[in-house]
């Protein structure tokens, strides 16, 4: 996988970087290497699932049981930027995320909050979808952070759904 760093500013590959580091687990494996170019080769396996247009790895900070980062390699400001031609991406890191969840044991794929924070609410300006498993294990404050229909929180169907609306508008 490579990712040219005209993709990515510094800062924000630094981000990616030290998430990736922070989140080793004894069931994730991470190889990573900066080429001479200013490159980023990097393979993310967790729990044996390998994705080449996705990475996904542990939140250095869960805030449930099973608290997962969904990232696209190619750059994606956020959600907000997102157009119509990115529904099938952001349905392809849905199925990442409920394929994680069943390889980590999690099988009840209707305890599970699947969204993006909504700008400026982002603590880093690449895309990324937060798997969260069981949801009804949140704790006050993740349901505050992770809270459906609120100003900072978009989940995944609602952004897909959004992103219809608005090509049935133009």
């Amino acid at each position: 996988m490579e990712v040219g760093a005209k993709h990515w500013s510094g800062r924000e590959r630094r981000g990616i970087l030290r998430w990736w580091h922070n989140s080793q687990k004894p069931e994730s494996r991470h190889r990573g290497v900066l080429t001479a170019e200013g490159q980023l080769r990097t393979q993310i396996v967790l729990a044996s699932l390998s994705y080449e247009d996705l990475v996904c790895f542990r939140d250095i900070r869960p805030d449930a049981p099973h608290h997962y980062l969904v990232v696209p390699v190619e750059h994606m400001q956020n959600c907000k930027t997102l157009k119509t031609e990115h529904i099938p991406i952001v349905k392809r890191m849905m199925e990442v995320g409920k394929a994680v969840l069943q390889r980590n044991n999690f099988s009840d794929l209707n305890d599970v909050r699947m969204g993006f924070h909504w700008p400026p609410f982002c603590s880093i300006s690449h895309l990324h979808l937060h798997v969260l498993a069981p949801a009804s294990q949140l704790g006050f404050l993740s349901r505050l952070l992770y809270r459906i229909n609120s100003y900072w929180f978009i989940t995944a169907e609602q952004l897909i759904e959004r992103l219809q609306t608005e090509n049935a508008a133009s």
